[in-house]
């Protein structure tokens, strides 16, 4: 499952097997009372927290509004400060950036902190590919990395695996490790710790993502738990910082304004334990810091989606908030989404970048409950934008030809006051024969996809026509 292979259109077999799978069950039954209690707790400590999401959402909406000048703005600020700016169109062109300097650095390792742009581009497929040994260095990420996966979340890209996998893991890629003394979670991380502090020093280039650009100063800000952006940014020769268009902010105080609301949504704090803000090569005067200093801008479709209904999820700042509230994503994990955005943003981005052939499955992939509208601090209509690509969809007859006769019978229907009520009537009055008097119906004729896994309820009382009726 990798940049160039996403399986997004094959979502419902990815959803079957996760469903079937112990493991992402178990891994996935801690989001509710993880991420999910911690938000909240965080946005009631915060009163003025619904009137910063308000400015958060506004400022964005005046970048993309803007996009061309701020961008022009943040590169020459770059340029002064002795900085490169390179634009990729394409992810292929991104890949083509990356390597070419990292083989004019010599570069035989290359050091990562979190970035979701390299999994876009597929960076560590391809620097491999050319000979160079790309090493994750967020726990999270060289655990899956290990594994030969993809991120299954955007902040937590190994929520789906378990302690006991993780301990079977290290065992199997670590050999030094004592087989008899079982790992908690302190000495996991101890191992891990001492295996990553090596790799620090080896590395010739350091490949980071941004969580923002800031135009008035041309600064990049990346924001981590861990310190691993900070040491990979710093100790390597050359720093790449790697961000798509749309992370632009016009100045300092904005970029405040939006981490208020960052680390709240993601993970519950009110701050996150590193903000860092990067602004070119060493000087002079600085004890360490890279000798060199790229941005690489990435398109790959974004430019594209403004001024069309899916502008506002440029918006989004990969909080994740969006996927811990979903019924859905807590049920099948990342990976079902096929590709490197999961949950209700990956469900709207990820067609937008791949095409809504490939990604067509995801918008589907929604009981449209709106939890992920309702906590997303830049107000994104999430819900909104997947019936748009559901019309898109419907309009190119990609869903199925079943699925296509169905919702014709049910525009028919509903399109006649008088069927619609009879055809209620008759549906009511035929379940409660077919229970035979039960509150609840185990198996249900042309219904198997719902009771197959939960019991269908017996009308109860008249239709909703006939209790309006009674009420007037």
């Amino acid at each position: 499952m990798s940049a160039f292979h996403p399986t997004s259109a094959r979502f419902k077999q990815n959803a079957r097997e996760a469903l079937a799978n112990v493991n992402i069950q178990a891994a996935m039954s801690t989001t509710g009372s993880g991420f999910v209690g911690k938000r909240a707790a965080a946005r009631a400590a915060l009163p003025e927290f619904d009137d910063l999401r308000d400015r958060a959402r506004d400022l964005k909406n005046h970048v993309l509004g803007h996009l061309d000048l701020y961008l022009e703005h943040y590169e020459d600020q770059v340029t002064k400060a002795g900085g490169h700016v390179h634009w990729a169109e394409t992810a292929e062109d991104a890949r083509r950036i990356v390597l070419e300097i990292c083989r004019k650095a010599g570069a035989k390792t290359v050091n990562k902190g979190k970035t979701m742009i390299s999994e876009e581009c597929g960076i560590n497929d391809y620097l491999e590919e050319n000979g160079i040994q790309p090493v994750e260095t967020d726990l999270g990420e060289y655990i899956i990395q290990l594994r030969r996966e993809a991120p299954s979340h955007i902040i937590a890209p190994a929520i789906h695996v378990t302690v006991p996998e993780v301990d079977a893991l290290f065992r199997e890629k670590h050999g030094h490790l004592d087989k008899d003394r079982p790992l908690d979670h302190a000495l996991l991380l101890a191992e891990a710790r001492k295996i990553l502090r090596e790799k620090y020093f080896e590395a010739e280039v350091g490949i980071t993502g941004a969580n923002m650009l800031v135009a008035e100063t041309g600064q990049s800000v990346i924001v981590t738990n861990e310190g691993n952006g900070d040491l990979s940014q710093s100790l390597p020769r050359v720093h790449i910082v790697m961000a798509s268009l749309e992370k632009i902010v016009p100045t300092l105080e904005d970029a405040a304004n939006v981490l208020r609301v960052l680390a709240r949504s993601a993970t519950g704090q009110e701050m996150s334990v590193y903000t860092t803000f990067s602004s070119g090569p060493k000087r002079d005067a600085d004890p360490d810091g890279p000798e060199e200093y790229h941005v690489v801008l990435l398109d790959n479709g974004r430019s594209g989606m403004i001024g069309t209904e899916f502008q506002e999820m440029l918006r989004c700042i990969r909080c994740g908030a969006c996927m811990n509230h979903c019924p859905v994503y807590q049920a099948v994990g990342g990976h079902a989404y096929g590709w490197v955005y999961p949950g209700p943003m990956g469900a709207v981005l990820t067609p937008s970048l791949i095409g809504v052939e490939e990604g067509g499955q995801l918008p589907n992939a929604s009981t449209f409950c709106g939890r992920c509208e309702s906590v997303c601090p830049m107000r994104i209509p999430l819900p909104k934008m997947m019936r748009h690509w559901r019309e898109r969809e419907f309009e190119r007859q990609l869903t199925p030809g079943a699925a296509r006769f169905g919702l014709g019978v049910w525009r028919m229907v509903a399109g006649r006051r008088w069927l619609y009520g009879l055809a209620s009537r008759m549906g009511a009055f035929g379940l409660r024969v077919w229970s035979r008097g039960r509150a609840r119906i185990r198996k249900l004729p042309l219904g198997r996809g719902w009771t197959d896994h939960r019991d269908f309820p017996t009308p109860q009382g008249g239709t909703f026509q006939g209790q309006w009726r009674a009420k007037r």
